[in-house]
């Protein structure tokens, strides 16, 4: 597997937990693809005006040999095999599968923007991330994201879960390599 793939998963709509857990096990079910790790579940405040559930929000360390671009197209088809309905910007969600980095790329496109764009301001998103891989280092601002983790001015409020951590977890434990619980 030639590439190292990061993607950030949210959910607050319905069975949050199923939504993350089925989109964990389509990831792994890609071509030429292992899910390695899958972080701890994070109970987080929706970001914007919408007024909204709380998120769960995870990461997730794959390797494929997609393209970043193949790789990119079957999330969004899986987001929309699971049920993600279009809403506003920051509204509800089924499932939001955001691809937070692919090696160390640098891509700006109408389509595609890689490191993610919100991914430095985002501590739902740093959090997770920041167990499953503190010392990768953000191609654009060259910090770990452990040292953007920590040095984070977001105030949203980000709260572990052991329960939804254990549901998850029993859930998608034979479709990863190496759970982090």
């Amino acid at each position: 597997m030639k590439h190292s793939v990061y993607l950030g998963l949210g959910s607050n709509v319905g069975d949050r937990i199923e939504f993350l857990a089925v989109a964990i096990r389509g990831i792994a079910d890609f071509e030429t693809t292992v899910v390695d790790a899958v972080s701890n579940v994070y109970q987080t405040e929706p970001v914007g005006n919408v007024q909204q559930n709380d998120f769960l929000n995870l990461a997730v360390s794959v390797h494929t040999d997609l393209s970043y671009q193949a790789f990119h197209q079957k999330m969004k088809w899986l987001e929309n095999e699971i049920g993600r309905t279009e809403s506003e910007r920051w509204g509800p969600r089924e499932i939001d599968i955001d691809l937070l980095m692919f090696d160390a790329l640098i891509i700006n496109t109408d389509v595609i923007r890689i490191p993610h764009g919100e991914l430095i301001e985002r501590k739902f998103v740093l959090q997770p991330l920041s167990e499953i891989a503190p010392n990768k280092v953000h191609p654009v601002v060259r910090k770990t994201i452990e040292e953007l983790n920590n040095e984070t001015t977001d105030s949203h409020g980000v709260t572990y879960s052991e329960l939804h951590t254990s549901q998850l977890f029993a859930l998608i434990n034979d479709s990863i390599t190496n759970p982090t619980v």
